[in-house]
């Protein structure tokens, strides 16, 4: 029997790593970048892969210190964490790996969750966009449909990096 934990980190996990879809997982997107390519902006005000990967990152942190408290707010690290400003390999392979660990972190807090804190309210006011107000089972599939939307981006990035030579 599935239970509503276990869908919830199948979505999880079908977009990071899995085969959705709408089309390649986050890791098989990411798979190959280099530092540079992660770096690389198309324009000056443009995010870089990099700041995505770093953005969902905190992101996730911020959904599993919410899951856990039931308190909402801003993401410890920010909502867009600074980009190193030298993009060395080592430093954009502990990017990845950090995202990769918060991740396995939320996935695994998930596990150990019952039906009732599924259902337990976010935060007091309904405010959708912020993810207040919501059962903690909205925010985690809103999580998802986060991550969805940013590695459709990191996609197009890549290509775009690619194509102008990086």
């Amino acid at each position: 029997m599935t239970t509503s934990t276990d869908r919830i980190i199948a979505e999880l996990e079908r977009q990071h790593a899995g085969e959705p879809w709408h089309g390649p997982s986050r890791a098989s997107v990411l798979a190959g970048i280099t530092a540079a390519q992660a770096a690389w902006r198309p324009a000056r005000d443009a995010n870089s892969i990099w700041a995505l990967v770093l953005h969902m990152r905190s992101w996730t942190r911020e959904v599993l210190r919410r899951a856990r408290t039931g308190t909402t707010g801003e993401p410890l690290e920010g909502d867009f964490p600074p980009v190193p400003q030298q993009p060395t390999e080592k430093a954009w392979a502990a990017a990845l790996a950090s995202l990769d660990a918060a991740h396995a972190e939320l996935t695994a807090f998930v596990r150990g969750l019952s039906v009732e804190q599924l259902g337990a309210r976010v935060g007091v006011t309904h405010d959708a966009p912020g993810g207040t107000g919501i059962s903690t089972r909205a925010m985690l599939y809103s999580l998802a449909q986060h991550d969805v939307y940013h590695t459709g981006q990191l996609a197009m990035l890549k290509r775009l990096a690619l194509a102008a030579g990086v």
